[in-house]
Protein backbone atom coordinates (compact mmCIF):
# COMPACT_ATOMS: atom_id res chain seq x y z
CA UNK A 1 0.00 0.00 0.00
CA UNK A 2 1.29 3.53 -1.12
CA UNK A 3 1.24 6.09 1.62
CA UNK A 4 1.57 9.82 0.44
CA UNK A 5 3.41 12.59 1.89
CA UNK A 6 0.51 14.34 2.43
CA UNK A 7 -1.16 11.69 4.33
CA UNK A 8 2.19 11.14 6.79
CA UNK A 9 2.05 15.02 7.11
CA UNK A 10 -1.55 15.11 8.17
CA UNK A 11 -0.97 12.27 10.56
CA UNK A 12 2.26 13.92 12.15
CA UNK A 13 0.09 17.13 12.76
CA UNK A 14 -3.05 15.36 14.25
CA UNK A 15 -0.65 13.53 16.83
CA UNK A 16 0.72 16.64 17.73
CA UNK A 17 -2.33 18.31 18.33
CA UNK A 18 -3.89 15.27 20.66
CA UNK A 19 -0.25 15.60 22.37
CA UNK A 20 -0.42 19.43 23.09
CA UNK A 21 -4.06 18.91 24.12
CA UNK A 22 -2.98 15.97 26.85
CA UNK A 23 0.30 18.41 28.26
CA UNK A 24 -2.60 21.18 28.56
CA UNK A 25 -4.80 19.69 30.93
CA UNK A 26 -2.29 17.74 32.80
CA UNK A 27 -0.67 21.40 33.74
CA UNK A 28 -4.01 23.04 34.07
CA UNK A 29 -4.71 20.21 36.22
CA UNK A 30 -1.54 20.89 38.44
CA UNK A 31 -1.56 24.25 38.31
CA UNK A 32 -5.37 23.83 40.17
CA UNK A 33 -4.70 21.65 43.07
CA UNK A 34 -4.92 23.41 46.44
CA UNK A 35 -4.07 19.94 48.54
CA UNK A 36 -1.75 21.07 50.84
CA UNK A 37 0.52 18.63 53.10
CA UNK A 38 0.36 17.42 56.76
CA UNK A 39 3.77 19.60 57.44
CA UNK A 40 1.97 22.86 56.10
CA UNK A 41 -0.42 22.30 58.47
CA UNK A 42 1.71 22.17 61.54
CA UNK A 43 4.12 24.87 60.76
CA UNK A 44 0.71 26.99 59.91
CA UNK A 45 -1.07 26.22 63.03
CA UNK A 46 2.02 25.51 65.72
CA UNK A 47 3.39 27.98 67.72
CA UNK A 48 4.36 31.34 66.73
CA UNK A 49 8.03 30.32 68.01
CA UNK A 50 8.11 28.02 65.28
CA UNK A 51 9.16 28.67 61.85
CA UNK A 52 6.16 29.08 59.05
CA UNK A 53 5.63 27.83 55.82
CA UNK A 54 5.64 30.34 53.10
CA UNK A 55 2.60 31.62 51.12
CA UNK A 56 0.12 30.38 53.70
CA UNK A 57 -2.38 32.37 55.24
CA UNK A 58 -1.43 32.89 58.89
CA UNK A 59 -3.82 35.34 60.98
CA UNK A 60 -2.09 37.97 63.39
CA UNK A 61 -0.26 36.38 66.70
CA UNK A 62 -1.89 37.29 70.29
CA UNK A 63 -0.19 39.95 72.19
CA UNK A 64 1.14 39.06 75.82
CA UNK A 65 -1.87 40.19 77.81
CA UNK A 66 -2.99 37.79 81.20
CA UNK A 67 -6.59 39.76 81.45
CA UNK A 68 -7.08 38.93 77.69
CA UNK A 69 -6.07 35.60 77.97
CA UNK A 70 -8.26 34.94 81.05
CA UNK A 71 -10.74 35.91 78.56
CA UNK A 72 -10.26 34.02 75.80
CA UNK A 73 -9.57 31.31 78.14
CA UNK A 74 -13.21 31.87 79.47
CA UNK A 75 -14.69 32.26 76.32
CA UNK A 76 -12.79 28.71 74.98
CA UNK A 77 -13.42 26.71 78.10
CA UNK A 78 -17.77 27.62 77.75
CA UNK A 79 -18.09 26.15 74.03
CA UNK A 80 -15.68 23.25 74.57
CA UNK A 81 -17.98 19.96 73.95
CA UNK A 82 -21.03 22.08 73.24
CA UNK A 83 -22.96 21.44 70.12
CA UNK A 84 -22.26 23.55 67.10
CA UNK A 85 -25.93 24.56 67.03
CA UNK A 86 -26.31 25.36 70.57
CA UNK A 87 -23.86 28.33 70.32
CA UNK A 88 -25.32 31.93 69.78
CA UNK A 89 -24.79 34.27 67.58
CA UNK A 90 -22.67 36.45 70.02
CA UNK A 91 -20.76 33.46 71.31
CA UNK A 92 -19.91 33.12 67.14
CA UNK A 93 -18.59 36.54 66.88
CA UNK A 94 -16.73 36.18 70.02
CA UNK A 95 -15.10 33.09 68.78
CA UNK A 96 -14.19 35.09 65.52
CA UNK A 97 -12.44 37.62 67.06
CA UNK A 98 -10.40 35.59 69.49
CA UNK A 99 -9.56 33.63 66.03
CA UNK A 100 -7.98 36.76 64.41
CA UNK A 101 -5.19 36.63 66.77
CA UNK A 102 -4.27 32.63 66.34
CA UNK A 103 -2.47 30.42 64.23
CA UNK A 104 -4.93 29.61 61.31
CA UNK A 105 -4.83 28.36 57.66
CA UNK A 106 -8.06 28.59 55.43
CA UNK A 107 -7.83 25.00 53.96
CA UNK A 108 -10.14 25.05 51.06
CA UNK A 109 -11.79 22.43 52.11
CA UNK A 110 -14.96 21.96 49.41
CA UNK A 111 -18.36 20.28 49.61
CA UNK A 112 -20.43 19.36 46.83
CA UNK A 113 -23.20 21.98 46.07
CA UNK A 114 -26.41 22.58 48.22
CA UNK A 115 -24.58 19.49 50.69
CA UNK A 116 -22.47 18.78 53.75
CA UNK A 117 -20.84 15.71 51.80
CA UNK A 118 -17.03 16.51 51.72
CA UNK A 119 -15.55 16.90 47.61
CA UNK A 120 -13.42 14.18 46.45
CA UNK A 121 -10.92 16.58 45.47
CA UNK A 122 -10.77 18.00 48.78
CA UNK A 123 -10.58 14.58 50.55
CA UNK A 124 -6.46 14.49 50.30
CA UNK A 125 -6.46 18.02 52.39
CA UNK A 126 -8.86 16.68 55.32
CA UNK A 127 -6.50 13.76 55.45
CA UNK A 128 -3.42 15.67 56.12
CA UNK A 129 -5.57 17.92 58.68
CA UNK A 130 -6.07 14.91 60.58
CA UNK A 131 -2.22 13.92 60.29
CA UNK A 132 -1.54 16.91 61.69
CA UNK A 133 -3.62 17.43 64.35
CA UNK A 134 -2.41 14.07 65.98
CA UNK A 135 0.89 15.58 65.25
CA UNK A 136 3.29 15.98 68.81
CA UNK A 137 3.25 19.47 68.25
CA UNK A 138 -0.63 20.14 67.99
CA UNK A 139 -1.86 17.31 69.74
CA UNK A 140 -3.63 18.38 73.16
CA UNK A 141 -4.82 21.89 71.66
CA UNK A 142 -8.30 23.02 70.88
CA UNK A 143 -9.39 23.92 67.30
CA UNK A 144 -12.09 25.81 65.74
CA UNK A 145 -13.51 24.07 62.55
CA UNK A 146 -15.63 26.77 61.38
CA UNK A 147 -18.04 26.06 58.51
CA UNK A 148 -18.74 28.32 55.54
CA UNK A 149 -21.25 28.68 52.60
CA UNK A 150 -21.54 30.59 49.43
CA UNK A 151 -24.16 33.26 49.16
CA UNK A 152 -26.89 31.14 47.28
CA UNK A 153 -29.86 31.28 49.41
CA UNK A 154 -31.42 32.82 52.70
CA UNK A 155 -29.67 33.56 56.01
CA UNK A 156 -31.18 30.66 57.84
CA UNK A 157 -30.64 27.85 55.12
CA UNK A 158 -27.00 28.52 55.18
CA UNK A 159 -26.40 29.27 58.96
CA UNK A 160 -27.85 25.60 59.01
CA UNK A 161 -25.63 24.20 56.18
CA UNK A 162 -22.05 25.73 57.29
CA UNK A 163 -22.90 24.28 60.66
CA UNK A 164 -23.46 20.80 59.06
CA UNK A 165 -20.28 21.50 56.95
CA UNK A 166 -18.26 21.99 59.90
CA UNK A 167 -20.18 18.58 61.67
CA UNK A 168 -19.04 16.69 59.09
CA UNK A 169 -15.07 17.59 59.18
CA UNK A 170 -15.75 17.16 62.62
CA UNK A 171 -17.11 13.53 62.33
CA UNK A 172 -14.69 12.81 59.67
CA UNK A 173 -11.50 13.73 61.97
CA UNK A 174 -12.77 11.68 65.37
CA UNK A 175 -13.94 8.54 63.54
CA UNK A 176 -10.57 8.37 61.48
CA UNK A 177 -8.05 9.86 63.90
CA UNK A 178 -9.85 10.11 66.59
CA UNK A 179 -9.24 13.36 67.66
CA UNK A 180 -11.26 14.35 70.89
CA UNK A 181 -14.17 15.72 70.76
CA UNK A 182 -14.27 18.45 72.84
CA UNK A 183 -10.79 19.54 71.12
CA UNK A 184 -12.84 20.58 68.49
CA UNK A 185 -14.91 23.33 68.56
CA UNK A 186 -17.39 23.77 65.26
CA UNK A 187 -19.05 26.83 64.30
CA UNK A 188 -20.89 27.74 61.37
CA UNK A 189 -21.17 31.42 59.86
CA UNK A 190 -23.27 30.53 56.96
CA UNK A 191 -22.74 33.24 54.09
CA UNK A 192 -22.02 35.69 56.63
CA UNK A 193 -17.95 35.93 55.97
CA UNK A 194 -17.45 35.14 51.83
CA UNK A 195 -13.94 34.05 51.30
CA UNK A 196 -14.25 36.19 47.91
CA UNK A 197 -17.18 38.65 48.48
CA UNK A 198 -16.69 39.61 44.45
CA UNK A 199 -17.84 36.40 43.49
CA UNK A 200 -20.26 35.23 46.06
CA UNK A 201 -21.40 32.20 44.25
CA UNK A 202 -17.86 30.97 43.91
CA UNK A 203 -17.11 27.43 45.08
CA UNK A 204 -13.93 28.91 47.27
CA UNK A 205 -16.65 30.32 49.59
CA UNK A 206 -18.02 26.49 50.21
CA UNK A 207 -15.25 26.20 52.82
CA UNK A 208 -13.53 25.26 56.60
CA UNK A 209 -11.14 27.37 58.03
CA UNK A 210 -9.22 25.93 60.93
CA UNK A 211 -7.77 27.88 64.03
CA UNK A 212 -5.51 26.71 66.62
CA UNK A 213 -7.09 28.10 70.08
CA UNK A 214 -4.09 26.07 72.04
CA UNK A 215 -5.41 26.72 75.32
CA UNK A 216 -3.90 23.07 76.27
CA UNK A 217 -4.60 23.29 79.57
CA UNK A 218 -7.99 22.84 79.27
CA UNK A 219 -7.86 20.48 76.35
CA UNK A 220 -8.00 16.75 76.87
CA UNK A 221 -5.43 14.99 76.98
Amino acid sequence: MTISGKSILTAILSIATIGAGLFSWAGAAQAGDTNVTEDQIVRALASPKKPLTRGLSIGPQEAADPVAAAAETKVITSVRGRTTRSLSSTEREEIATIAQNKPNIDLEITFEYNSADISQKSLPSVQALGRALTNAELKGSTFIVAGHTDAAGGDGYNQELSERRADSIKRYLMDNYHIAAADLVTVGYGKSKLKDPSQPLAEVNRRVQVVNMENKTTASK
